[in-house]
């Protein structure tokens, strides 16, 4: 891989209710999402694009397949790009994750055997090496708001923050080979010392 497009899927029902929703297959695309992605066909029509990666997740393979549209491009299922593991959040108001995960360690699994920041960080970085290693020179992938804003804090050089900023849906970021490399060694160096600068004490 030379080159990789990484966006969030599009606007899904699941956002509409600003609900938890990441368990496989989860929630498809609302109608807002639906033209997000069609949309995306046409702003991604000059890419050449060699081969499309997405989550397990509906939401996200469907904002693949629209955002391809007729173009004759390989596509696979990487669960290495799901979102993270919300446990006993699932289902609920996002808001009551947030609140959890502002007051609590990048170490600490979420309740309900969820994943933990961390072991999130790691999953994404090796879903970085794996990419890395596809001969396909250009690559679409399609993930989730938490492994966007990890993978594009990284390739500046940042580690994760206990605070997602959000990260619009269908807007692809463009990243060249050296910056994903330096996403996923970012990654893996947090996860071996994973504590935010304002980690609550004994978190």
């Amino acid at each position: 891989m030379n080159g990789l497009l990484l966006l969030r899927h599009a606007h899904a029902v699941s956002n509409e209710g600003g609900l938890v929703n990441a368990v496989p297959p989860g929630d498809g695309l609302s109608p807002q999402g639906v033209a997000q992605a069609r949309s995306l066909a046409a702003r991604l029509a000059a890419e050449p694009i060699r081969l499309g990666v997405s989550s397990r997740l509906l939401r996200a393979r469907e904002t693949l397949a629209l955002a391809l549209g007729d173009r004759d491009v390989p596509c696979t299922v990487e669960p290495l790009l799901d979102e993270i593991g919300f446990g006993s959040f699932e289902g609920g108001p996002l808001a009551d994750y947030r609140a959890w995960a502002w007051s609590h360690g990048a170490a600490d699994a979420c309740p309900g055997g969820g994943e933990s920041r961390a072991d999130a960080a790691a999953r994404i970085a090796l879903a970085l090496e794996t990419l890395l290693r596809r001969r396909e020179e250009s690559i679409l992938a399609v993930g989730h708001a938490l492994v966007l804003r990890y993978v594009l804090d990284a390739a500046e050089g940042s580690p994760p923050g206990r605070r997602v900023v959000p990260v619009a849906h269908a807007t692809p970021f463009r990243l060249e080979w050296a910056a994903v490399e330096r996403a996923a060694s970012v990654l893996k160096a947090w996860v071996a010392e994973p504590s935010f600068a304002d980690t609550p004490s004994g978190g």
